[in-house]
């Protein structure tokens, strides 16, 4: 789908030495009926024990362990994103960065991930993620605040929804949208 988007472009009179202003379609060699919706579909495995762990906590204030949230850890994670819910099937990228327990009354983390991506026409581009996770909630959404390689210059969000969780791996469902160039 492609989406003609208007992008005002001023001039100022006057110029920081370290700064100037580009030319949407000239000086930065795209144009702005280039920009496409894309919908990405994959599972997010955080596996946080056993002898394949993929989310290790790495922080914690004294409260956490006796927090009902576990309100101030934080986890780094390097989770599988896979095709399908079964963590056999096919690897299309990899969920890195941290989340930390950010709310006291309810379990709500504040997610910072990239999602970097292996697989056909996205290997190695990247997605960027900064945003509320309520876990309990049916559907949570997050923005996509940024990207790299293919996804230079995107925006969008990322919508999801707990397939499964157990003591072990919790599988989440991502449905994300971004425009891209």
């Amino acid at each position: 789908m492609f989406l003609t988007v208007a992008v005002a472009v001023t001039t100022s009179a006057k110029h920081d030495s370290f700064s100037h202003e580009l030319l949407f379609s000239t000086e930065l060699g795209i144009s702005q009926q280039d920009e496409k919706l894309t919908h990405l579909h994959f599972f997010f495995h955080d596996i946080v024990s056993g002898t394949n762990q993929t989310a290790v906590r790495v922080a914690a204030a004294p409260s956490s362990e006796t927090s009902p949230t576990g309100f101030g850890s934080v986890v780094m994670m390097d989770d599988p994103l896979t095709e399908t819910a079964d963590r056999s099937s096919k690897i299309v990228g990899r969920a890195q960065g941290m989340y930390g327990s950010a709310s006291q009354s309810e379990l709500g983390l504040l997610m910072v991930m990239s999602f970097a991506f292996t697989e056909g026409e996205y290997n190695g581009s990247s997605l960027s993620v900064l945003g509320r996770n309520t876990v309990e909630s049916a559907v949570r959404e997050m923005p996509i605040v940024g990207g790299s390689g293919v996804f230079r210059f995107c925006r969008g969000y990322a919508q999801a929804k707990t397939h499964s969780i157990d003591e072990m791996v919790a599988v989440v469902e991502y449905d994300v949208y971004v425009f891209h160039y």
